[in-house]
């Protein structure tokens, strides 16, 4: 594990709660494991991660993104997300591949809408000539899989694309 990622699920484990970890698995469900750290505490710690590192290149932040997701522990996975929130500026068209693995993985809503929203849509909304066509082809084919939570993200991110509401 990179010096980040051990650095995250070390602050994400000591924030963490029983009880807060208790009420996310009645309310999200037993599919993913929970720490029970705080939303705060997540997005304080990728602001302090990012404070860190302050240079993080392309490749890097989507390397710690999917190091961060590959133990299905929700805290980490939404850090992943807040990662990518933060980092949505440096996204590439290519990315939404490894988007559509998370999407795929997530399980519950609660990963899936900021994906679409805060990363996808903002993604989308920056895309030009092929890099855009190249996109809606993407979003157009996760609208007809089977996977309710893959069309549930390609509705949200062409919403959230439409309305260009981003920094």
């Amino acid at each position: 594990m990179s010096e980040a990622g051990e650095f995250v699920d070390f602050a994400l484990q000591r924030g963490a709660s029983w009880s807060r970890a208790e009420a996310a698995r009645q309310s999200l469900g037993s599919e993913l494991s929970y720490y029970g750290a705080s939303v705060g505490a997540i997005r304080g710690t990728i602001r302090d991660v990012l404070r860190r590192h302050p240079d993080l290149s392309h490749d890097e932040v989507t390397a710690l993104s999917s190091e961060l997701w590959d133990v299905p522990v929700f805290e980490r996975r939404l850090a992943a997300v807040v990662l990518l929130q933060s980092k949505a500026g440096m996204l590439k068209n290519s990315d939404l591949t490894r988007i559509e693995g998370f999407v795929r993985q997530a399980r519950v809503a609660a990963l899936v809408d900021p994906l679409a929203v805060d990363v996808v849509a903002p993604l989308l909304a920056g895309l030009e000539g092929q890099d855009r066509v190249h996109a809606e082809r993407v979003l157009d084919r996760w609208a007809g899989e089977p996977d309710e939570l893959l069309r549930r993200a390609a509705m949200l991110s062409r919403a959230g694309a439409q309305k260009g509401e981003f920094d």
